[in-house]
C-alpha cells in the first residue's frame, strides 16, 4: 500500500485547462472570470455579495479594515490559525482570546461573555477543521451584545447550518482558497457579505481605495486575485458537492471505525451543523490509548499513514501575542493542543484507504 497523506492537492485536466486558456488570453488580472466566480460563489453560499481577494487572510483584512476603528477589541477563539487574530492586530484593534468548547473545539460562548468590555466591537467565530459554529447562538450573542460578526470560514467550503449554508450568515464570511483546503486554487480567498456599504467599501480596500482609474478615495491595498485563479476556481465550484461527499463517506468511516476505542475521541459535530471536514481531528488521551499524540503520529508514520497536529498552541500562547498582550491562561485550549491529531479524510481517499487509516490507528493502541 502506498503512503497515505494528510491532504492531497491535484487539479483536473478540465482546471489545468481552464487556467492555461486564461494564461493564453493574456487578462491575467482580476478580470472577467474573477466577477463570474463572484456571481457563482455568492449564488452557491446564498450571500448578497462576494468578493474575490488575494488569499484567505487578506479576506479578514479587509473584513476587520471595513469598520475596526483603533483599540477596538475582537473576541477571538484561542485555537485557530494565526490569521484569525493577527489581521485583527494588523488592523488597529486587539484580539481577545477565548476559551473552546472540549467536545466541539469551536468558540466558547460563555467564555467570550466574560471577557466582553465597553470597547467590545466583534466577534469572530471559526468555523475550525469545517465545523459549523451555532449560527443561530451566535446571532443572538451579537444582537445582545451590539457586535459585528466576522465568521471565518477558511476552513469551511459547503459546510451548513440547519439549511442554511455558512456564506449566508453575519455581516462578514471569510474563506480561503489555500491548497490544503476543500476548495482550493493556489492561493486565494473570498468574502462574503450581505451589507452593500462593507461590500462597496472592500472593493475598494481591495485594489488601492481606487474609484476610477488612477482616482484614489480612501488608502487601500493590492488585495486583488488574478482570473487565473478565479478560473481554476469556477471549475471547482462544478466539482465541490462531488468532493465534500467523498470527504463526509471517509469521516463516516472514520468514526464508526474509531467507536468505541478507548482514548481517542473524535470532533463532536455541532448541533445542527453538516460538517464540511476539511480536517478530521481526534483526541488522544495517553492514559487511555496507551500512547501519547506524539508517539501515535509515529507509529503511524511508520505505518504509511501521514498526520498533522493543528494546532500545537492557542494563539494566546505565540510568542507576539504573550509579548504584545502578556501571558493569559485557556485551559481547554492548552489540553486540546497538547492532545488533538488530524488523520487522513480527503477526497482523494479511498473507502480502502479510510479503512486502513482506522485499522492503523488501532493496531498503534497501547
Amino acid at each position: 500500500m502506498s503512503r497515505i497523506e494528510v491532504s492531497e492537492v491535484k487539479l483536473t485536466e478540465e482546471e489545468i485547462q481552464a487556467a492555461v486558456d486564461v494564461l493564453r488570453s493574456g487578462n491575467l488580472r482580476q478580470n472577467g472570470q474573477c466577477e463570474a466566480f463572484e456571481r457563482e460563489f455568492a449564488s452557491m453560499v446564498g450571500a448578497g455579495h462576494a468578493l474575490t481577494c488575494a488569499n484567505g487572510t487578506a479576506s479578514l483584512h479587509l473584513a476587520y479594515m471595513s469598520f475596526l476603528q483603533p483599540g477596538d477589541e475582537v473576541l477571538v477563539p484561542s485555537f485557530t490559525f494565526m490569521a484569525t487574530g493577527s489581521m485583527v492586530a494588523m488592523s488597529g484593534g486587539r484580539p481577545i482570546f477565548c476559551d473552546i468548547d472540549p467536545e466541539t473545539f469551536l468558540i466558547d460562548l460563555g467564555d467570550a461573555q466574560r471577557r466582553i468590555t465597553e470597547r467590545t466591537r466583534a466577534i469572530a467565530p471559526v468555523h475550525l477543521f469545517g465545523n459549523p459554529v451555532d449560527a443561530e447562538a451566535v446571532g443572538e450573542f451579537a444582537a445582545r451584545n451590539n457586535l459585528i460578526v466576522v465568521w471565518d470560514a477558511a476552513q469551511a467550503h459547503g459546510a451548513s447550518w440547519g439549511k442554511r449554508d455558512v456564506g449566508s450568515f453575519g455581516d462578514f464570511v471569510c474563506y480561503s482558497f489555500y491548497p490544503s483546503k476543500n476548495m482550493f486554487v493556489g492561493e486565494g480567498g473570498m468574502i462574503c457579505t450581505n451589507n452593500g456599504d462593507y461590500a462597496e467599501r472592500m472593493r475598494l480596500l481591495r485594489s488601492h481605495g481606487e474609484s476610477g482609474k488612477y482616482c484614489h478615495t480612501v488608502l487601500g491595498f493590492n488585495y486583488r486575485m488574478t482570473d487565473v485563479e478565479a478560473a481554476i476556481g469556477r471549475r471547482q465550484l462544478l466539482r465541490l458537492e462531488e468532493m465534500l461527499a467523498q470527504r463526509r463517506a471517509n469521516a463516516h468511516i472514520l468514526s464508526a471505525g474509531l467507536a468505541g476505542l478507548r482514548g481517542i475521541r473524535a470532533q463532536k459535530i455541532s448541533g445542527q451543523g453538516t460538517h464540511a471536514w476539511h480536517q478530521y481531528c481526534v483526541l488522544v488521551d495517553p492514559d487511555e490509548f496507551g500512547c501519547s499524540r506524539d508517539c501515535l503520529a509515529e507509529r503511524l508514520q511508520e505505518k504509511g499513514v501521514a498526520s498533522g497536529v493543528h494546532y500545537p498552541r492557542g494563539l494566546h500562547q505565540q510568542p507576539v501575542f504573550e509579548k504584545l498582550y502578556g501571558l493569559s491562561n485557556l485551559p481547554v485550549t492548552e489540553k486540546t493542543a497538547q492532545t488533538i491529531l488530524a488523520l487522513p479524510v480527503h477526497h482523494g481517499l479511498t473507502v480502502d484507504n479510510a479503512k486502513a487509516v482506522v485499522e492503523a490507528v488501532r493496531q498503534c493502541r497501547g
